[in-house]
């Protein structure tokens, strides 16, 4: 049985998810502060640590640093407030496996635990991709969003799944249309008008986009 520390100071969150990874069969343990964040970690024998961003006495990238200074190599997921990509970024480069932006979804949640949890095992990579209420399963090429199947076009489909390939990094124009549309030769435009698309079927705002990002001059970027 795989044991998860989870490091939350707001007490509804950390019960949550408590009582959600237990039933999904983890050993669960919660801290609610930095400092005893890095205490357990160095004495425990944990598969995983779940780490917010925000804690008193010492926040989530001073944990991740401190551990990973001292040779903790345990896997980090680390929880960030949605708007504040620099800490996405900043956690990363301090040594965390991912990061899940709140709010989120249990089944994200465990998704992304999963992914970790088989990176770190040396496990091949899963062919499901999950984020908010949207599954990609691209061993069915199959779109499912809060459980029911979605219809998307063979384009629509090959371009998502670029984009979860990709995550987190910017994909140029030229390199969607060397991964999606090969040889064939097509226009810019024709990426928007399908990005457009597939906003309207996995975004909760396709107006207020916050997986498909667009970034003006250089192309897109998939933050699921």
């Amino acid at each position: 049985m795989t044991s998860i520390l989870i490091v939350e100071d707001e007490q509804a969150i950390a019960m949550g998810l408590e009582e959600d990874l237990t039933l999904e069969g983890y050993r669960v343990e919660v801290v609610a502060d930095g400092d005893a964040a890095v205490r357990r970690a160095r004495e425990g024998a944990f598969g995983l640590i779940l780490l917010d961003a925000m804690l008193p006495k010492k926040d989530g990238f001073q944990v991740c640093r401190e551990l990973r200074r001292s040779g903790v190599t345990t896997p980090i997921i680390l929880l960030t407030a949605r708007a504040q990509e620099a800490e996405k970024v900043l956690g990363l480069q301090l040594g965390a496996d991912d990061y899940v932006t709140k709010p989120f979804s249990p089944l994200e949640l465990r998704a992304r635990i999963e992914a970790v949890l088989r990176r770190a095992r040396g496990v091949a990579p899963s062919d499901t991709f999950a984020f908010g209420e949207v599954v990609l399963d691209l061993a069915r090429c199959e779109l499912r969003r809060g459980g029911q199947v979605v219809e998307v076009t063979p384009v629509e489909f090959k371009l998502l799944a670029a984009f979860v390939r990709s995550r987190g990094r910017v994909l140029s124009r030229q390199q969607l249309l060397d991964q999606v549309w090969g040889d064939t030769h097509t226009g810019d435009r024709v990426i928007d008008t399908h990005v457009a698309n597939l906003r309207k079927k996995i975004e909760p705002e396709p107006a207020e986009p916050r997986y498909l990002i667009s970034l003006r001059g250089l192309g897109y970027r998939f933050d699921g």
